[in-house]
């Protein structure tokens, strides 16, 4: 839960974050309990020696953070993460830079990683959506005495190249919670819509989706699209829906495949349950007017937020993290408390 900033008695300018059941009710479903409650209480304004309250060094000490990922801040997902993070720099005083790739592309993400260890930056960033691509920038950094927290994708993956610990979710449990609850829905022949096909993380999503409905007595099959080109994406997806009649729910794996989804669920002129990872206005909207099932929510704020303050405390306080995976989620966002998100998704926090 976020509150806004406010100033405290000293007249310093902070924000909380508790990492718990929110007010909005989110049923978290397989949410490892890492802790009851995390409160994070950051302030950004300093003394005037430049020390953060309680003595830790502040704003004053150059302290600097790059993230690199594999989404662009363009992407509405992606561009949330980049907010929570720089959020985090200016309540703690870190200079923060984010990098990504102008497309999904391993390769050119690791020259960004290398770069990135050749500035030689208080702490790094990453996500892991292919391990094997990016195991020797992430292991390079490592070498170098450079701090490394991993988000988002690759939380299996991350222990072993090193990294101090994961801020995001489990993707296969979060598939697998989607498919039990599109099941309980009735759904026993779907579609997993994947945008970025080669992901590790979508492709674990879309392996615990199957499972569930195979428990259930369904089927799942993957559909690979292209999302930068959001009137082919929907056409894959129609043509997908004529060829198999018997398909009666369709999960996506990100806000960019929603639209061309339910368009083409329209135009297909039958009964498909619909319901996607991660939250979007679009989302919302669908959600609250019953076009989708539900959204499973990841918090991707979070996992802007909380690797800057690690990161920081590491850095400053000499902290370290035991857990090898703070989780961001899964929650499932329903047409029951859809509205709460609303005004959040419009700041660019949820």
């Amino acid at each position: 839960m976020w509150r806004p900033p406010r100033d405290d008695a000293a007249g310093c300018r902070c924000s909380t974050y508790f990492l718990t059941t929110p007010p909005m009710r989110l049923r978290i479903a397989q949410f490892p309990p890492l802790t009851s409650v995390l409160l994070l209480a950051a302030c950004g304004g300093g003394s005037a020696d430049g020390t953060l309250d309680g003595g830790a060094p502040g704003a004053g000490d150059g302290l600097r953070v790059v993230l690199v990922t594999h989404g662009q801040a363009s992407d509405p997902f992606w561009s949330v993460v980049q907010n929570g993070a720089r959020q985090a720099g200016e309540d703690l005083g870190v200079a923060v830079e984010y990098q990504a790739p102008q497309t999904f592309d391993m390769v050119a993400m690791g020259q960004l990683v290398d770069a990135a260890v050749a500035s030689r930056p208080a702490g790094l960033v990453v996500s892991i959506p292919d391990a094997h691509a990016l195991a020797g920038p992430i292991r390079n950094a490592v070498t170098a005495g450079i701090p490394v927290v991993s988000i988002n994708s690759g939380g299996d993956a991350a222990a072993g190249l090193g990294v101090l610990t994961h801020v995001g979710q489990e993707e296969r449990a979060a598939g697998f919670a989607g498919g039990a609850r599109m099941a309980a829905a009735g759904v026993r022949r779907a579609l997993c819509v994947n945008q970025e096909v080669g992901n590790a993380g979508l492709d674990r999503r879309c392996e615990g989706f199957a499972a569930a409905l195979v428990e259930a007595g369904g089927l799942a099959t993957v559909l690979g699209v292209e999302t930068v080109d959001p009137t082919e994406a929907q056409q894959r997806i129609r043509a997908a829906l004529a060829a198999d009649p018997a398909v009666d729910g369709l999960l996506t794996l990100g806000t960019p495949a929603v639209v061309p989804a339910l368009r083409a669920v329209g135009e297909a002129g039958r009964p498909v349950q619909v319901a996607t990872f991660d939250v979007s206005p679009d989302v919302l909207d669908a959600v609250e007017g019953g076009a989708m099932l539900f959204a499973i929510d990841q918090q991707q704020y979070l996992q802007g937020y909380l690797p800057v303050v690690l990161l920081a405390l590491f850095a400053r306080n000499a902290n370290t993290f035991p857990e090898a995976v703070l989780p961001t989620g899964p929650g499932f966002v329903t047409r029951e408390n859809a509205a709460r998100l609303r005004e959040l998704t419009r700041r660019g926090t949820r």
